[in-house]
């Protein structure tokens, strides 16, 4: 695979498993450091694509994080029809498809895992283990995260269970749901940012057909309002979003008034592995 291209979960499955080059040892205990040719990536992962995987180049040094995976006997009692996607491998990684693909890319031949077959005790609980991996994260793109919270809704049966499962309100599950309503060239422009999750919300309520031309109306609207902040050269666009300082993240923490295992745990989710590392170091150095 080349470095720094998206990864498809098909291409991945093709090159781990029972098809990877790595020789398959014999093991009769459960260890916690496993080749990549006893593995399978999730079959079910909501994820479209695994995107960019150059920012966990580190991993052929470092794993900071163990895969969660559930042995094959497990997966294949609620999924039979998958035993084709998974081969012969022994375990399905649930949590960490991205982590094994970079093992994959980049050479690395194990993976560290913790395996925990109680995720695999239904189909609820383990399309959850893996929504909630992703949900939140700055490389799984809004309809994909939608597109999970359906999945969870389809599997669960209501809203309100989905909501409970996923630890989130429901509203928060109504909202993602809305998106999906979004015309295909509207869900393309949040996908690339360009535009506002808050601005889908409300095109989402218009019927499909007006959508596209509710959106145009509304960027004429905004180019034609006056800029009072506009200190740019004709031709340039300010950026949408302000630059986040640390002071503002400070009062927001005090706004929120969060404890250090809240801020530990909240960053833990919306860092990457390289990130956390960075991190660790700037805590870690003596302040100037």
């Amino acid at each position: 695979m080349a470095r720094g291209t998206r990864t498809n979960l098909a291409t991945l499955a093709g090159a781990v498993g029972d098809h990877s080059p790595v020789d398959r040892p014999a093991a009769s205990t459960t260890p916690t450091n496993v080749p990549l040719s006893e593995l399978a990536p999730n079959p079910r992962n909501p994820r479209d694509h695994l995107g960019d995987l150059t920012d966990l180049v580190s991993i052929t040094g470092t794993q900071l994080q163990p895969a969660l995976v559930v042995t094959r006997g497990a997966y294949l009692t609620l999924y039979p029809e998958d035993e084709p996607n998974i081969g012969l491998a022994r375990w399905v990684v649930i949590n960490g498809c991205r982590r094994l693909a970079a093992a994959d890319n980049f050479g690395r031949p194990t993976l560290d895992i913790v395996v925990k077959d109680e995720v695999a005790k239904n189909r609820v609980t383990l399309l959850a283990a893996a929504v909630i991996e992703n949900v939140g994260r700055r490389d799984f793109d809004v309809i994909e995260e939608a597109k999970a919270v359906e999945l969870m809704v389809a599997e669960c049966g209501t809203a309100e269970r989905a909501a409970l499962k996923l630890a989130k309100s429901k509203g928060w599950v109504s909202q993602r749901r809305a998106l999906l309503q979004l015309a295909p060239e509207l869900q393309t422009a949040l996908r690339k940012g360009e535009l506002a999750i808050r601005t889908a919300r409300s095109l989402a309520q218009v019927p499909p057909q007006a959508q596209v031309e509710a959106w145009k109306a509304e960027r004429d609207q905004g180019h034609q309002a006056p800029d009072p902040d506009q200190d740019t050269t004709p031709g340039e666009r300010k950026p949408d979003r302000t630059p986040v300082t640390a002071a503002k993240v400070t009062r927001t923490f005090r706004r929120l008034e969060a404890n250090p295992a809240t801020l530990a745990h909240a960053l833990l989710d919306y860092l990457d592995e390289d990130g956390v590392r960075a991190l660790l170091d700037i805590l870690t150095s003596p302040r100037p």
